[in-house]
């Protein structure tokens, strides 16, 4: 128990600072690196509208909140991929084993397929001939541990990388997160801390250039080689708190609402609400609606279903799809596949 309430008070008194930090009146939209750290994972989380915090029980756990993870008995396994915005593709894959009394591990990798695109400048704006390609990428391993059989911790360090043409940029990164079965029945509360790590940098041989320091004289070398000064810039850090509720859990009917209230480093506060409704632990429909209360949002509402099939007793495999309306951006959609044994 003193254990219990040291880990509490320490990320109380953790987020407090960090949050104290980045409070502000100005949006800060566009001034983070790794903008991609902050695209949901997981099917049915975005299908309930990204309220998810308090309620992960799956491998996606590993993106939003890697305490989640201790609740996957055996071995879990998803990949998802998502259609993302301007025909960005994202790909996530998660796996995970529980080791009983000493906790469960992960693992996660993200990464996304842009395509090439043509390499244009003033002189040939219909293109050189060349094309380049746009990279982002993330690899983690995740830890977590139900200390008593109502309080879970998680740790997910991870290595992040974002490269566009010939030039790269890395940093290291670690989320955090908690849950609390609460004394009220069917209550849970959740926490996390995501992508608080190192800044991120471009450097590589896209920033070399041919420099004349003094333009107005002949008789110096016009042609010095130098690399173009790049900022650093800060990873998008998210907060996470959230509540989720079963109201109803009976025979083959199950209920599950959740709310989620987002505090983030590079734009303004929002709450996301969400809900699912499993029949006979075979079928699922998920609704929600994400970043409520956010000024000029594009997202709104989203929903989803999955289906649910166990073969040989205990392995079961699970098909999940959901769609999240974007406003003028049009939607995203998602597709996993999910294992469990």
């Amino acid at each position: 128990m003193k254990t219990l309430i040291t880990i509490i008070t320490s990320v109380v008194i953790i987020t407090s600072l960090f949050g104290q930090d980045i409070v502000t009146d100005v949006s800060k939209r566009g001034t983070t690196a790794a903008t991609f750290l902050s695209i949901g994972q997981g099917t049915r989380a975005t299908g309930m509208g990204s309220a998810f915090v308090a309620l992960a029980d799956d491998p996606s756990a590993l993106y939003w909140n890697p305490a989640g993870i201790a609740k996957v008995n055996g071995v879990g396994f998803i990949v998802d991929h998502t259609k993302w915005i301007a025909d960005v593709d994202y790909n996530f894959l998660g796996l995970t084993y529980n080791l009983g009394d000493y906790g469960s591990l992960g693992i996660s990798f993200t990464s996304s397929n842009i395509g090439d695109m043509k390499v244009t400048t003033i002189d040939q704006p219909e293109g050189t001939g060349e094309t380049f390609t746009a990279n982002d990428a993330s690899v983690g391993i995740a830890w977590a541990i139900q200390l008593t059989d109502n309080f879970a911790i998680g740790f997910h360090p991870k290595f992040v990388y974002q490269g566009i043409w010939k030039t790269s940029s890395t940093a290291i990164a670690i989320d955090l997160g908690v849950q609390y079965v609460t004394p009220f029945d069917g209550m849970i509360l959740g926490m996390s801390i995501s992508n608080f790590g190192t800044k991120m940098q471009l450097e590589g041989n896209s920033a070399l250039v041919l420099y004349d320091p003094d333009p107005n004289s002949s008789g110096n070398n016009g042609n010095i080689p130098a690399y173009l000064q790049t900022d650093e810039w800060e990873l998008p850090l998210n907060f996470r708190v959230g509540v989720a509720y079963q109201p109803l859990k009976i025979d083959q009917h199950k209920v599950s609402l959740a709310v989620d209230a987002l505090h983030l480093s590079d734009n303004y506060e929002s709450v996301n609400l969400g809900g699912e409704y499993t029949f006979d632990d075979f079928f699922s429909l998920r609704g929600g609606y994400k970043s409520l209360l956010l000024k000029d949002s594009e997202e709104s509402f989203s929903f989803g279903a999955g289906i649910r099939q166990y073969l040989l007793g205990n392995v079961s495999i699970q098909f999940d799809y959901a769609y999240q309306d974007f406003g003028r951006l049009n939607n995203i959609q998602k597709f996993s596949l999910s294992i469990n044994f």
